[in-house]
């Protein structure tokens, strides 16, 4: 990527970390971004503020928790990119926009871009599995599927639990592929303003490489919502390879790929693991929920000694889904690039 380029998509960006123009260096410079390891939480100075920022605001215990297996993958993938830019292998600078997307999406996700948050953001997941209304899933169409196979009589209690989950899934995706739209929007206005023919045919590269991510996605959208308008008319008729819609959408996606019926096979067998890797981490998510809700409460009660068992226990259920997080978020990206060209972002998780 062209230096003037660098300098126009720096400025369109700069506002999402809070940083200045005249700060100097770019905005992936190892003198700006990267400190020492023993100094402070990540070894990226950008990360940091980022991960300061959050824990000023009121963001739960879990989601800080995941904040902090995110930001642990944008990292490491950052450190990647680093060595792969020093040996010039990254001329156009399209991995570094992928680095800049994927940024972009964790800000979005946790509410640290500075946006108004919707009504129904922060409410996608439900304690005991089910919706509470409606308005939850802010699609039509997703709620008259949800109305129906609720009133439909062919899921048990669990099938309903499992179809719900399901549904959360398809708006996570629904809701990532419109911050990556986003994030193209904007850079396409910058792309307005290139005058130089030979930053013209740079740009549109990376143009094109964010436009095959956003195809990707929409693909993803579709197959997702028919897959659960038949659920939704059919139910789970036969039963299905996986609980977890993230693992059937892996699973999907692997039918599909170039694989042979050993690899598939094989594949599939790493898909089981790994489910029962994120259904492990969804244990302990609920787990450190329950410990912060006691901990408020025997906080409010006085009781020193009771105190200070809860807050080890917190403490341990935190580094724990620090540690659970990452490992299933580095397991995710792994698969997917095995199934997909460019891969799937991994804060899809």
């Amino acid at each position: 990527m062209s230096a003037p380029i660098s300098r126009l998509l720096l400025l369109c960006l700069l506002p999402l970390l809070g940083t200045h123009a005249g700060d100097g260096g770019g905005r992936y410079s190892r003198e700006k971004n990267q400190v020492p390891a023993d100094s402070a939480e990540f070894r990226i100075l950008r990360l940091n503020q980022v991960w300061e920022k959050a824990q000023r605001l009121q963001l739960s215990a879990v989601k800080i928790a995941e904040l902090h297996s995110d930001l642990k993958i944008q990292e490491k993938d950052e450190l990647n990119w680093k060595k792969l830019k020093a040996e010039g292998l990254d001329d156009d600078g399209e991995k570094e926009a992928k680095l800049r997307r994927s940024l972009n999406v964790i800000l979005a996700k946790y509410g640290l871009d500075g946006k108004k948050k919707t009504e129904t953001e922060d409410s996608n997941y439900i304690k005991d599995g089910t919706a509470t209304g409606n308005d939850i899933l802010n699609d039509p169409r997703l709620e008259k599927l949800w109305n129906k196979a609720k009133t439909s009589g062919k899921f048990s209690e669990e099938e309903l639990e499992n179809l719900w989950r399901e549904f959360v899934h398809h708006k996570e995706k629904t809701n990532e592929y419109n911050i990556l739209l986003d994030t193209v929007s904007r850079t396409e206005e910058i792309h307005k303003n290139v005058i130089s023919p030979d930053e013209y045919e740079v740009k549109e590269d990376i143009l094109h490489s964010k436009h095959s991510d956003l195809k990707e996605k929409l693909r993803s959208i579709n197959q997702g919502y028919e897959r659960l308008r038949k659920l939704s008319h059919e139910g789970f008729v036969g039963g299905t390879e996986f609980i977890q819609p993230r693992v059937n959408d892996l699973w999907d996606m692997a039918k599909t790929a170039n694989f042979s019926d050993a690899e598939l096979e094989s594949f599939k067998e790493e898909l089981k693991h790994f489910e029962t890797k994120l259904e492990k981490h969804q244990h302990y998510k609920n787990q450190l929920e329950i410990s912060h809700e006691k901990l408020k409460h025997i906080a409010e009660s006085g009781d020193k000694e009771h105190l200070i068992k809860s807050k080890e226990k917190y403490n341990m259920l935190t580094d724990k889904i620090k540690e659970l997080g990452y490992k299933v978020k580095k397991h995710l990206q792994d698969l997917t690039s095995r199934v997909s060209k460019d891969g799937l972002n991994h804060n899809e998780l």
